[in-house]
């Protein structure tokens, strides 16, 4: 792949959606718990940190998709080469985080009928968004092809970090498939609405085809009486489903 040949420009900064508050609003302490997020990630396996990322969660509606956009933008910031995938073939939602047209992208490229080296939109400096483009009648089965795992090895040589968007854990398989080509996963929850037996249920499926989970994000966290806080934490180093 080469990295010069891009589909679309960069977008003025102003222009971004304010869900990536990694840029709308730097200074505030939900940008900074991205910058946590990221350090924890570099630093998650000292010998050899993961370059291949899933960002999944149990169920829908628990912040995976911008947490995975807001992790990839403060990557990028960092001066790293990221590429951020939306393999969430049924319901995908990082075209909308960044404000992309989704009518071409990952499914095109599976299929053969474009080249991903025509599909990458450039949003940001150093990042690299593919969107998941029409929503194909066989998801799992393209997730599961010998084109995904050689477009993932690809990407793997090509970037400093990939990031991939997955479905939910709970609700398909796919995020098992895809987390078999990933050097591990991020878990995102909820802290108002997931249910701790659904998180041990998730890290359970991961874990039993051999997916590392590295940690959970745990974002709505309600502040403390005197305001800090933020609204997310993180628990990293090695999940456990029991406890």
């Amino acid at each position: 792949m080469q990295k010069g040949q891009t589909r679309t420009k960069s977008k003025n900064v102003s222009d971004l959606p304010e869900r990536l508050v990694s840029i709308s609003d730097p200074g505030g302490q939900a940008a900074e718990a991205y910058r946590t997020l990221r350090t924890s990630l570099l630093y998650s396996i000292v010998d050899n940190p993961p370059k291949v990322v899933v960002v999944t969660s149990p169920g829908q509606r628990e912040g995976k998709s911008t947490t995975c956009a807001n992790l990839a933008v403060s990557l990028s910031q960092a001066g790293k080469s990221v590429v951020l995938i939306d393999c969430d073939l049924r319901k995908p939602v990082v075209h909308g985080v960044f404000d992309l047209r989704n009518t071409r992208g990952l499914v095109d490229a599976l299929v053969g009928t474009e080249s991903v080296d025509d599909l990458w939109h450039t949003p940001l400096e150093n990042l690299r968004v593919l969107t998941s483009g029409s929503i194909p009648p066989n998801p799992t089965e393209l997730l599961g092809s010998e084109r995904f795992t050689a477009l993932v090895e690809e990407l793997r040589e090509a970037a400093d970090y990939v990031i991939i968007d997955a479905p939910p854990v709970q609700l398909v398989s796919d995020p098992a498939i895809i987390a078999v080509q990933a050097d591990g996963v991020v878990l995102v929850l909820d802290a108002q609405s997931t249910r701790k037996l659904s998180a041990r249920r998730s890290i359970r499926t991961l874990e039993s085809v051999g997916a590392k989970v590295l940690g959970t994000v745990m974002n709505n966290v309600k502040p403390s009486r005197d305001g800090t806080y933020g609204g997310y934490s993180y628990s990293y180093g090695e999940a456990r489903s029991g406890g």
